[in-house]
């Protein structure tokens, strides 16, 4: 965009510095104007125009910083970025609280575009950056990480066959997300895309649900009814907890993959079927084999491609998109004040060890939505202002925060939640326990849930 152009918005500049700054943002169409120290000549009142609040902390002394500071808690509506110094040592301890409650900050010599970028975030306009790592796969928000492309990688590989596909992660790491995109990207995309959640089903009722079954079948059955795999016929059948099917649906399930063929509930007429077949679980399907609750050979006829989500905390570098796109949509749905995280929040999003994943992370953005009284989402909003790591994350101490919140989440899972076990196997006091999860904000409530969080997840992984 280029000077003659009609500026977007409106962004408050406090401090008298930056005139090569301004400039810049002047060509690319973005109207500067220069605050006094109480800001009365720039934001005394809201203004709808304006986008955002740039704090030029190079120069000025403590009673500058601390006169922006109190402006800031006065315009809790106003989001702010920080200019500062890049000398570490330069920066005071008001400067650096400025820093963390900014949204974001930039060090001089600023990189333009990643700021122009920010301010279209703000103006609602999608950071170009970001847009290049979401249209990869349809539907699948945040693939910087290695894991996720290689996640990625496999569904293109996936979508070319037609085969059955076993998708295994954690609860809430969005395999149902990741089926539905297998489905779009599938020459079956026109097609009927069924989800099941083969826990859900009623037991006496599962071969109904999933076949069909004829008038007269069962009491209470008045009329025909067409199965979900008939309803989905030409197209693609997503089980979801594939491993809580009873053995008779297994059996029927078995005789679907290798025939092509089922049998409704009350009926001997054999059913021709073309659908392709999605099945996912969060359990070890070889440990049900050897327990003989899982057939053997319906687990060698679903494990012919088999996709392995990562969790959320084996995705540290997704965790900012997903966290913003999640706000975005919960800002497009329901409106509110927040639009972007502060840096501490930031910070504490990728130092959470997520227990519950993707789902927890949903959550987590849209309770501090509704309740920040600021146009920034801090940690404290995210209820993770407690969790305390290193601010430098390649140093030593930070790899120790983060190996013990592991091996606590991992003995947890392991010990089936049992405290008393958990105990043992760390060699600490049960009270050590409560401890370490109070202090790695572990609810232990919600993971014994299985991560089956409060609230509606959106179409996201």
């Amino acid at each position: 965009m280029t000077s003659k152009e009609t500026p977007r918005r409106c962004v408050v500049w406090f401090g008298h510095s930056g005139n090569e700054e301004r400039a810049l943002l002047a060509q690319a169409g973005w109207h500067t104007r220069v605050a006094d120290a109480q800001l009365q000549d720039g934001i005394g009142t809201r203004h709808d125009d304006i986008v955002v609040a740039m704090a030029d902390l190079r120069q000025g002394g403590i009673d500058a910083v601390q006169s922006m500071a109190q402006v800031m808690a006065t315009h809790p509506w106003l989001p702010w970025l920080a200019l500062v110094s890049p000398e570490p040592a330069a920066r005071s301890t008001a400067v650096e609280r400025i820093l963390q409650a900014s949204a974001e900050f930039f060090t001089v010599p600023v990189d333009m575009q990643r700021l122009i970028d920010t301010l279209m975030k703000f103006a609602g306009s999608p950071s170009a950056a970001v847009e290049a790592v979401e249209v990869n796969i349809p539907g699948v928000i945040g693939v910087h990480s290695h894991a996720m492309r290689t996640v990625v990688a496999s569904l293109q590989k996936f979508a070319s066959v037609d085969l059955p596909v076993l998708i295994t992660g954690e609860t809430g790491t969005g395999k149902e997300v990741l089926a539905r995109a297998l489905h779009r990207l599938s020459a079956r995309r026109e097609l009927p895309f069924v989800a099941i959640n083969c826990g859900a089903l009623p037991p006496n009722l599962v071969q109904s649900e999933l076949f069909g079954h004829e008038r007269g079948a069962f009491t209470g059955a008045n009329a025909r009814r067409i199965g979900h795999f008939e309803a989905a016929s030409g197209g693609m059948v997503f089980l979801d907890e594939v491993g809580d099917l009873p053995q008779d649906a297994q059996t029927s399930l078995l005789r679907l993959l290798q025939e092509g063929t089922l049998e409704r509930v009350g009926s001997s007429q054999l059913i021709r079927l073309d659908v392709r077949v999605l099945a996912a679980t969060h359990v070890d399907l070889d440990k049900a084999v050897a327990q003989g609750s899982f057939r053997e050979d319906l687990y060698y006829r679903l494990n012919v491609l088999r996709l392995r989500v990562p969790a959320l905390r084996e995705r540290k570098d997704d965790i900012d998109v997903l966290a913003q796109h999640f706000l975005d949509v919960f800002h497009e749905q329901h409106g509110g004040r927040a639009r972007v995280f502060s840096n501490d929040a930031r910070q504490a999003l990728r130092g959470f060890a997520w227990p519950g994943n993707v789902r927890e992370l949903i959550n987590r953005v849209q309770r501090a939505a509704v309740m920040t009284e600021s146009s920034l989402i801090s940690a404290a909003d995210l209820d993770l202002q407690d969790l305390q790591l290193p601010a430098d994350r390649s140093s030593l101490g930070f790899s120790r925060v983060a190996a013990e919140r592991e091996a606590v989440l991992t003995c947890l899972r392991e010990s089936h939640f049992n405290i008393s076990e958990c105990a043992r196997r760390l060699k600490v006091s049960r009270v050590t326990v409560y401890r370490l999860c109070k202090k790695h904000k572990v609810a232990l409530g919600e993971l014994r849930g299985n991560g089956q969080f409060m609230g509606r997840p959106a179409t996201a992984a």
